[in-house]
């Protein structure tokens, strides 16, 4: 599996296209947009000086990283090579359905076909293609380049042997798989978005303000980043849609997206991604401040 496919150049899709290209396979980067797989190439170029900068990598191994990518905006000329295709598209289930027809009908036949999903079934997403036992989800984490984790689901039809290579090939990028199987949010999103979304209704019921939350969380249970922050940087469209699928995959009132969450994507008010959510964040700058709607008198 030296030539991987990387469909979509987003945040996810960027990251993962670097971390390949690092580990010195061929990279095929593949959007519909130019513009989003030049603002890729941007981005990716940035980490990548970041890493330099921090003399983790040298200039050389710079270049040669960027080298190993190459743009397309045809998904048959992307994975026409591949010995895996990792889709990190937009989590909507329509989307990915149909990418996958697409990259079963172009990839070779030995190729496996992987989703980024975070939350959508992989046993619906093979039963798309003619190849089920080679599908397999690669839920990486955000940021691809520096956390760790690569959650492997398996599907129903996923071949013992698809698994193990795709286990294999997270280690040898320095990253650390944890096997689960296909339900609803896997692993991580079935334990984090229920947390998330208590923080949110904690918030909406008036229990505490916003970096009240925030800090609690962050002293009292050692987390990282509060919930509030953590929801933002996710991106609250992403955190309001996997609730939906585990609310429809289970039939559980409790993973119900919470009102004001659902409110705020519909106003727009997305997290970092929008510059507005639970926090109001300045462009270029790491500065931020309560948005107004929870900012006290």
């Amino acid at each position: 599996m030296k030539n991987i496919t990387v469909i979509g150049a987003g945040t996810m899709g960027n990251g993962i296209a670097h971390v390949f290209a690092m580990h010195g396979h061929e990279v095929q980067l593949a959007d519909v947009s130019h513009q989003a797989l030049d603002k890729a190439l941007g981005t990716i170029a940035k980490n990548l000086d970041r890493m330099v900068a921090k003399e983790k990598i040298t200039a050389g191994d710079k270049a040669k990283a960027l080298q190993n990518i190459t743009t397309h905006t045809e998904i048959a000329e992307a994975v026409n090579r591949a010995g895996l295709v990792v889709e990190a598209a937009t989590e909507q289930v329509d989307l990915k359905l149909d990418l996958f027809r697409k990259m079963d009908a172009h990839a070779p036949e030995d190729a496996i076909l992987a989703t980024n999903t975070s939350s959508i079934s992989i046993t619906q997403i093979a039963a798309a293609t003619r190849r089920p036992a080679q599908v397999i989800g690669m839920h990486f984490m955000n940021p691809v380049p520096v956390m760790k984790l690569v959650e492997v689901i398996r599907g129903y039809a996923t071949a013992d042997e698809v698994t193990r290579k795709v286990m294999d090939m997270a280690q040898n990028l320095g990253k650390i798989p944890v096997e689960v199987n296909d339900y609803p949010g896997f692993i991580s999103n079935r334990i984090l978005m229920p947390m998330l979304n208590e923080a949110i209704y904690s918030l909406f019921e008036g229990v505490a303000g916003v970096e009240e939350i925030d800090t609690v969380m962050k002293l009292g249970m050692a987390h990282p980043m509060g919930p509030l922050e953590l929801a933002d940087f996710i991106g609250l469209d992403v955190c309001h849609a996997i609730l939906e699928v585990l609310y429809a995959g289970f039939g559980n009132p409790k993973y119900a997206p919470c009102p004001l969450l659902v409110n705020m994507v519909t106003a727009g008010k997305l997290g970092r991604k929008s510059g507005e959510g639970f926090y109001v964040y300045e462009a270029g700058s790491k500065e931020k401040k309560v948005a107004p709607a929870f900012a006290k008198d």
